[in-house]
C-alpha cells in the first residue's frame, strides 16, 4: 500500500471510530439535575439540545430551591444544581458538598405582577395592587423559593405588605404559584417573568413588569455538586449552560445576565 494510500486508510477508520464511539451507548453518562421550578421549562429546552449534541443523557428533579438544597443536605443523588438563589449554592461549595470553583451565575431572574385575564392589568402594575379589586394574590413561599422572597420585598417596599397579607396564598414553589393564577384561582400574582414569556404558553393574559429596583437581584447560580465530580456528562453540561446556544434558548424566556 502507498503511503497515500495508507494515510487514507487511517483516516477512515480514525472517522469509523468515532462514528462508533458517539454511537455506542456505553461512552454516553447521565447526569441528574436538581432544577429550580422557575426554569424548568427552559430547561427541559436546553436538556434536549444537550443531549442531541453530546449524546449524554439528562434526568431532572424540579422543586423549590430551599427544598431541592434540603434534598442534597440529606444525601439525595443530584450531580448538578440549578438554584434560583446564589446563596444555597455558595453554602453548599462552602460545607463541601459541592465542588469548589465550579459555581457560575447562569441567569438573573424577573418577577412579574400576572393575572390570566388579558384585560385586568393595565400599565399601573402599582395601582392595581393598592386598588385591592381581587379576592386573591398568588406567591412562591419565601421561606423555600427566592421568587417569592423577592414577591414579598417588593411588596414591603412598596408598603403594601401588611394591607394585602390577608389575600395572599402561597403555593409550594413558583411552578404551583403561577398554575395558582393561569387557572384563576387567584386573579393575579407575582410570578416568574420566564413562566410568562414561556413560547409554549397559550394564555397570555395581561402583566406588569416589577421595577427591578423594587427586589434585591434573583442571580441564579449553578454548581457542580460533589457526587458529579466525576461525571463527564455533569461537567459538560455546565459547560453547555455557559454556551452561545444555550444562551440563546435562554433569552427566549426573558431572563437576564449579572
Amino acid at each position: 500500500m502507498t503511503a497515500t494510500g495508507w494515510k487514507g486508510w487511517k483516516r477512515w477508520v480514525t472517522g469509523l471510530a468515532l462514528v462508533l464511539w458517539a454511537a455506542n451507548p456505553a461512552f454516553a453518562a447521565e447526569v441528574t439535575v436538581a432544577v429550580a421550578s422557575n426554569f424548568l421549562h427552559p430547561f427541559k429546552q436546553l436538556a434536549s439540545a444537550f443531549e442531541r449534541e453530546s449524546g449524554h443523557r439528562v434526568r431532572t428533579i424540579s422543586g423549590s430551591t430551599g427544598k431541592l438544597y434540603a434534598q442534597i443536605l440529606h444525601g439525595a443523588p443530584f450531580d448538578v444544581f440549578l438554584a434560583a438563589d446564589s446563596a444555597r449554592p455558595r453554602l453548599l461549595e462552602k460545607d463541601g458538598q459541592a465542588v469548589a470553583g465550579t459555581r457560575f451565575t447562569y441567569v438573573r431572574g424577573k418577577i412579574v405582577l400576572w393575572s390570566a385575564d388579558p384585560k385586568r392589568i393595565g400599565s399601573d402594575g402599582k395601582s392595581i395592587l393598592r386598588s385591592r379589586q381581587f379576592k386573591h394574590l398568588a406567591l412562591a413561599n419565601p421561606k423555600t423559593a427566592p421568587y417569592g422572597k423577592a414577591a414579598v420585598t417588593a411588596l414591603q417596599r412598596l408598603n403594601l405588605w401588611e394591607s394585602l397579607s390577608p389575600v395572599i396564598v402561597r403555593g409550594e414553589n413558583i411552578g404551583q404559584t403561577f398554575q395558582f393564577v393561569a387557572t384563576g384561582n387567584a386573579e393575579i400574582g407575582l410570578v416568574a417573568l420566564s413562566q410568562v414569556m414561556d413560547p409554549r404558553l397559550n394564555i397570555k393574559g395581561s402583566q406588569w413588569r416589577v421595577p427591578e429596583d423594587l427586589y434585591d437581584p434573583i442571580d441564579q447560580d449553578a454548581v457542580l455538586l460533589t457526587r458529579g465530580q466525576s461525571n463527564p456528562a455533569a461537567r459538560a453540561l455546565l459547560r453547555f449552560l455557559q454556551s452561545d446556544r444555550a444562551k440563546h434558548i435562554i433569552q427566549l424566556y426573558g431572563y437576564g445576565w449579572k
